[in-house]
């Protein structure tokens, strides 16, 4: 019995010297933050040093005011901004789950109109989940002229699900959802589009991380990928553009407890916090308003890598604009509800005091950048010359650092990367160049108040 007690004793000592040892190489969240602001500070500050030539060139031709306007919006600010995000990416590593064998209800709301076509495969892949708890879904036929509604319920019940058919004419995503959350009695909701195929851990892993988080956490963004890719140049894109772009971004903000876009294509909310606010907003980025809603409470939003889902992306040029510039829309809305010096918490108004920006960096990016690239390939390198490559370096760093992650998380989900170098080369030269006059045009569109276009 002794000898056990001493076992016991050094086992224990053991245990709290490991748990010594893991919170001694913890960085707080707050010198994180610190660190990469100061990072980024140095990069502006060496570029300005670098960029004076320029700005002396560019202000004989059209004054140091216009210049320095600019300079800033298309090397400055990005400079600062890709400094930032490389920084906080190398610091980010997500904690270890409580359980990740959850076994908690779970309500899964679909918004579909005309959906006929998708929504059995859906409920198809909802129906494979690895997940131990009891799975209620709701589908919500929003004014479709087709057959959705008979095609989700025979689907549900030929696949054995737990599945109720709602009918919502009232047009609009928020209503359906709305209309939905009335019925719903369990703790944790989860948001999926209709054209969505979930990996098979997909809920298990969503749930997994908002059961593991603090309290305050009322809501995770589960990790959207392209599901399309091999349709054509503009699916192709659009793959890398969700594997690194917009999943690195969900990571900075997810680092700093703010991450700004529970998307509603597959994210978790806690069902009283959603009600709390009212539910879903009349808005054409209701997602994004929901969330900034949701985080000006003081409570936190999170981003799980692991919870993936494939979603079909648009095909043609002109849905493709569509969807981006209604993004771009829905990001002024949630500027118009929820001011960034409103939000309670240093790191969210930082993340949306961000956004103020983004319609300048944009209309830079289209009237200074583009038409100085012109130039360039005429030999006048007043705009674009060597001075704007240095924001490749850090474009290429916080890739290769996202990419290495990404991998990663693909092998444990037994998953590969596809290989798409074209692809690749293309998101990294001419994204930008596509998504800036789209994101202006969306600006205007918000501004006039014109007609809403969902698809």
């Amino acid at each position: 019995m002794k000898n056990e007690e001493i076992f016991s004793q050094i086992k224990e000592e053991s245990l709290q010297a490991n748990i010594k040892t893991k919170k001694s190489h913890y960085i707080p969240v707050k010198i994180k933050f610190a660190l990469s602001h100061l990072f980024a500070l140095l990069w502006t500050i060496i570029s300005i040093i670098l960029s004076i030539p320029w700005v002396k060139d560019l202000s004989e031709i059209v004054t140091l005011p216009l210049a320095l306007l600019i300079i800033t919006g298309i090397a400055y600010i990005p400079g600062y901004l890709n400094a930032f995000l490389v920084v906080s990416l190398i610091f980010d590593k997500q904690p270890p789950f409580k359980d990740e064998n959850p076994s908690k209800d779970i309500a899964i709301l679909i918004a579909a109109r005309n959906e006929a076509e998708n929504i059995d495969n859906t409920l198809s892949y909802i129906a494979k989940q690895d997940y131990n708890g009891h799975i209620k879904v709701f589908v919500i036929d929003n004014g479709s002229s087709d057959n959705t509604s008979l095609v989700a319920l025979e689907s549900g019940n030929k696949l054995n699900l737990d599945i109720t058919v709602i009918r919502e004419d009232n047009p609009g995503k928020f209503n359906a959802l709305n209309t939905a959350l009335k019925f719903v009695s369990t703790d944790l909701v989860i948001t999926l589009d209709a054209d969505t195929l979930l990996h098979k851990s997909a809920v298990r892993y969503l749930i997994a991380r908002i059961e593991s988080a603090p309290k305050n956490v009322c809501a995770v963004a589960g990790s959207v990928l392209v599901r399309n890719s091999r349709e054509n140049f503009i699916t192709r894109i659009q793959e890398w553009d969700y594997f690194l772009g917009i999943a690195s971004i969900k990571r900075l903000q997810g680092l700093y407890q703010g991450t700004l876009v529970a998307q509603g294509a597959f994210s978790i909310y806690k069902t009283d916090c959603v009600r709390e606010i009212g539910g879903w907003p009349d808005a054409i980025g209701e997602d994004i308003v929901l969330t900034w809603n949701l985080l000006k409470h003081n409570w936190k939003t999170y981003f799980e890598p692991l919870a993936v889902a494939f979603t079909n992306v648009p095909n043609t040029f002109r849905v493709f604009a569509r969807q981006r510039s209604r993004w771009a829309r829905g990001m002024i809305e949630a500027l118009k509800t929820t001011k960034p010096w409103q939000q309670p918490q240093i790191y969210t108004k930082y993340l949306t005091g961000i956004n103020l920006l983004m319609p300048y960096l944009d209309i830079s990016y289209t009237f200074f950048w583009l038409p100085g690239l012109i130039l360039a390939f005429f030999g006048l390198f007043w705009i674009v010359g060597p001075a704007t490559l240095m924001v490749l370096p850090l474009t290429f760093i916080s890739y290769t650092v996202l990419y290495t992650y990404q991998k990663y998380v693909f092998r444990k989900l037994n998953l590969k990367v596809r290989k798409n170098p074209s692809g690749f080369i293309m998101f990294i030269l001419c994204y930008q160049m596509i998504m800036s006059p789209i994101a202006v045009l969306g600006y205007l569109q918000e501004t006039f108040r014109l007609k809403r276009v969902w698809k």
